[in-house]
């Protein structure tokens, strides 16, 4: 179990690297756009490039290859705000694309209307954070199964991005031979509005799923299942690796009623995972105010476990917990949980599941207003397991316990401070209700 305190954004900002060359670029600087700079300077590890904002640059964008950046010593590409305004990157296929640079951090830009993807990484060692990606037709982020390794995505706002059943809002994936034991760590971001497909898809060897703040998807909110079979990747196949996933603290918010399933793991019919996924500490939501599935498990799963989680409907409509009906088990049936508050007629409660609590309110502050702040005499209060153990033989691999922030909806967050024994959910309300009003709006 790992304990993950982690900084404010200020504070990662300011990290410190190896001392390198910093580089300017603006309507007024000797270099005009991205591309100038590339084609004139070879970057390296450390050096820092700096972009004016309240300006929109032509999309296109290809970061290229950074000579000597590693793990701790990145590049850094930089978007100042002036005025209060990132700098836009506008256009382009893909508006925005890592093509083997390795070891980069992007962070303060606004990122728009690439017609293939807004983001589009094939690269490994790729930190995204402080990012505005909108209005993207297609794909908002895609890393590619190719030449993709570790990828951060944090304190970033994902929205009406998606197109039809099969481009999603984040479609995030990992080469398991080029980059073994690669990891996608995913936190404080707010990902929403999707025009199709589901807001993550991840086909990554590790996902890291932790106090973001999911709402409104055309399909699935999440989708975690295992790489494309089709792949024509030397060496591949389904037994390579197995991908797993720890999904702790956030509000996923499913409001289609249109679709009814809200998570699905395992497989989807192309790929599958055979791996294990653990839930812990998430407010689930289905507002759509119809009949709704919460985790669809399908086939070439191994093991899921749920602790901690609220799931209810405050609009109407059955919640149906797990459909089983497409699931092929690797080891047979592997189901474990504790302590989950469930709303009064739930449908196929997982008969493994301990200390389930049942009502018909959870009591919260203004779910009508998405605040999901537990209010005084809330069955959610200091009722959670505070040592949710894992089921015997099939742990999730460093897992994430207790929860440490609050999502909010502002592609941020805030701390999750116990005012006693730790609440159900994804939020937690201390004495002075400190972060109520930060979940309106």
């Amino acid at each position: 179990m790992r304990l993950h305190l982690a900084l404010p954004l200020a504070l990662l900002l300011a990290a410190p690297s190896a001392m390198g060359a910093t580089y300017q670029v603006g309507p007024t600087r000797t270099h005009t756009t991205l591309d100038a700079l590339f084609a004139a300077v070879d970057l390296g590890g450390g050096d820092v490039v700096e972009v004016d904002g309240g300006v929109s640059y032509a999309g296109g964008v290809l970061v290229p290859q950074a000579d000597g950046g590693s793990a701790g010593n990145p590049v850094v590409i930089r978007g100042l705000r002036v005025g209060g305004a990132r700098p836009q990157i506008s256009g382009g296929v893909n508006t925005v694309q890592f093509e083997l640079s390795d070891h980069v951090v992007l962070e303060g830009f606004e990122i728009t209307g690439g017609s293939s993807r807004c983001v589009f990484v094939h690269a490994h060692d790729i930190i995204l954070r402080d990012l505005l990606i909108r209005d993207c037709p297609q794909m908002g982020i895609l890393s590619a199964d190719q030449d993709s390794g570790s990828l951060t995505l944090e304190n970033s706002e994902i929205r009406t991005s998606g197109s039809s059943t099969s481009r999603h809002a984040l479609y995030i994936q990992s080469d398991e031979i080029a980059h073994p034991g690669a990891e996608f760590r995913m936190r404080c971001n707010y990902v929403h509005s999707g025009t199709g497909g589901n807001l993550l898809k991840s086909r990554h060897e590790r996902s890291e799923i932790h106090y973001n703040w999911f709402q409104g998807a055309a399909y699935h909110e999440l989708e975690l299942i295992g790489p494309d079979e089709n792949t024509q990747q030397p060496g591949w196949t389904v037994d390579l690796v197995r991908e797993d996933q720890d999904v702790v603290g956030n509000v996923i918010v499913h409001s289609n009623p249109g679709f009814g399933a809200v998570i699905r793991v395992g497989g989807d019919g192309t790929g599958e995972s055979r791996g294990r996924v653990r839930f812990a500490n998430n407010t689930i939501a289905v507002t759509s105010g119809q009949d709704a599935t919460v985790f669809r498990i399908f086939e070439g799963i191994q093991a899921v476990e749920s602790h901690n989680n609220v799931l209810f409907a405050p609009n109407g409509g059955t919640l149906r917990i797990e459909r089983t009906v497409e699931a092929a088990w690797t080891n047979g049936r592997q189901v474990g949980g504790s302590n989950n508050w469930v709303q009064s007629g739930a449908t196929y409660l997982p008969a493994e599941w301990a200390g389930t609590l049942q009502g018909a309110s959870p009591g919260f502050a203004n779910p009508a207003a998405f605040n999901f702040m537990p209010t005084a005499g809330s069955p959610l209060l200091d009722a959670a397991n505070p040592a949710p153990q894992p089921i015997p033989g099939y742990a999730v691999p460093n897992t994430t316990f207790p929860p440490t922030l609050h999502p909010m909806r502002a592609s941020a967050c805030t701390p999750r401070i116990a005012a006693g024994a730790l609440d159900i959910g994804a939020l937690e309300r201390n004495a002075d209700a400190l972060f109520a009003d930060g979940f309106e709006g």
